[in-house]
């Protein structure tokens, strides 16, 4: 993209679209193949009533129309708020292309009335890029620590230390305050429902005299994170669920003492069908309910000190286990140095192959460059599209393998990683990648006359978003998205056709 506008500038104004056509092209791709493949190859099948991914037993599934609908994958959270930011980067877009469509003349007339549009578009775009670094480094801290305390948790219920009330009974609190006052303030701006239709939407079941609404989102999340290994466990006979005598081992083993009359009130209210027998969802629902009631024994302070105590053991255990974990990934030829040799030896070897990395790139972005031209004007077709199919190819191949890699383990948390590092390529194409073209016209008095570019990069990034921004997303959504990208192409060539640029 740099080396796309160097060398002479008249030279310079045709081949910037070598690097705007790179640009598009490892945006719109990116969010297109590999993220349409991704919900082909990592799609699960979705169950009845509420038609939610299935992850207990994800299998291979067959193509067909039958399927189309009822297979896919969970968009979860993280990936909607990867959206939300995709969506936001694309506002330096709008800085610069919205003076562009209305200069004409010659490349310096139109250089000069976009000159400061320029300086606007980059100071924002790095902005943006230095926040959305932050947004990661800050979301990859804030995600360690939410593990470590589920690792906590599960380890402290594993050896006996806690009780599932005084494992889980401060998390859910705390969970339930956050949740009451998001309520708070969204009922005293505006109500989502009146008192009326707020009844109609809630769930309410009764234990031990109790009455109680369903477990927030969060609390479910949370839930499903710590006990999901444990309901495979206990589901002896394989069967997706879990008997009364089943339920009734599992919270003896977790240390709940729970009368009679109030694991008969949790399958009544949970139980629809008399099966004598409760599902995954309903074992979630039913733990929430086992851990609010007060027919257990364990207070929410003294469960905050019992977890206390045992997260700093298990942080002491951690760390041990991390020192005995540190040799086995350090480098054969580094065994035999001191740990602060090896450091200092990893370091360096690291910032060597960066340096080598980034020198490559340097002496071949250039001739990569001149080839995408040669080849554009030897088969006749405009550098832009060339660059737009082939660039890709070359410069995005790791991603797209890395995607492809973790859809296929067919987890959540795979496909979330597959997904958001496709959002996190695009936004940082808008904040950092885009930033360079920004300084190439105010430096350099080159022109942004790519409208029909802009116009189909800003369309797909919108499209795929709103998309993202839903819980799930069907095989049928998937095999329209893998569309979107030889339609961008048909899309800027029509744009093209009707005058602009």
């Amino acid at each position: 993209m740099l080396f796309s506008g160097l060398g002479d500038v008249e030279k310079a104004q045709e081949t910037l679209s070598v690097g705007v056509g790179a640009l598009a092209g490892s945006t719109i791709m990116l969010l297109t193949i590999p993220w349409g493949l991704c919900v082909l190859k990592g799609g699960v099948q979705f169950t009845e009533p509420d038609m939610q991914p299935d992850y207990k037993r994800p299998s291979k599934l067959s193509l067909s129309a039958a399927t189309l609908s009822t297979t896919g994958v969970a968009l979860s959270p993280a990936i909607n708020h990867g959206a939300k930011m995709m969506m936001l980067t694309t506002f330096p877009y709008f800085i610069i292309q919205i003076p562009a469509f209305f200069l004409t003349g010659t490349r310096e007339s139109i250089s000069k009335g976009e000159h400061y549009w320029a300086v606007g578009g980059f100071t924002v775009c790095m902005t943006f890029f230095v926040c959305y670094l932050y947004s990661q480094v800050k979301e990859s801290n804030d995600t360690a620590h939410k593990l470590r305390r589920m690792t906590i948790i599960k380890e402290s219920l594993k050896k006996g230390a806690l009780s599932l009330k005084g494992a889980l009974g401060a998390e859910v609190l705390e969970l339930m305050k956050r949740e009451d006052s998001k309520r708070a303030v969204t009922d005293e701006a505006t109500p989502l429902y009146t008192t009326e239709q707020t009844s109609k939407h809630k769930r309410h079941y009764s234990v031990n005299g109790e009455i109680m609404d369903d477990p927030p989102p969060e609390v479910v999340e949370l839930l499903k994170g710590i006990l999901g290994d444990a309901f495979h466990f206990y589901d002896q006979d394989g069967n997706g669920d879990l008997s009364k005598n089943e339920f009734s081992l599992f919270l003896k083993d977790f240390h709940e003492t729970v009368s009679p009359a109030t694991l008969d009130d949790v399958f009544a209210v949970l139980d629809k069908d008399s099966s004598n027998s409760i599902s995954y969802d309903e074992f979630i629902v039913a733990c929430y309910l086992i851990i609010k009631t007060n027919d257990s024994t364990r207070s929410t302070r003294s469960s905050i000190i019992e977890l206390s105590a045992a997260a700093h053991s298990l942080i002491h255990e951690e760390n041990e286990d991390d020192d005995e974990e540190e040799e086995e990934h350090v480098p054969e030829d580094f065994t035999s140095l001191s740990p602060e040799e090896q450091q200092f030896a990893i370091k360096r070897r690291a910032f060597t192959m960066l340096f080598i990395g980034t020198a490559l790139v340097l002496v071949f972005s250039d001739p990569m460059v001149e080839v995408l031209s040669e080849v554009a004007e030897r088969v006749h077709i405009p550098p832009f599209y060339v660059s737009f199919i082939l660039a890709p190819l070359a410069s995005n191949a790791s991603e797209v393998i890395a995607s492809q890699y973790y859809a296929a383990k067919k987890t959540r948390k795979t496909i979330t990683v597959a997904l958001t590092a496709l959002e996190g390529a695009a936004s940082m194409n808008n904040t950092f990648c885009l930033s360079i073209f920004m300084a190439l016209i105010y430096c350099r008095g080159l022109a942004w006359q790519y409208s029909a570019e802009t116009i189909s990069i800003i369309f797909v990034q919108f499209g795929i978003g709103a998309l993202a921004l839903r819980g799930k997303m069907t095989t049928f959504t998937g095999l329209i998205v893998l569309a979107m990208f030889p339609l961008s192409v048909l899309f800027v060539a029509v744009l093209e056709f009707l005058g602009m640029d």
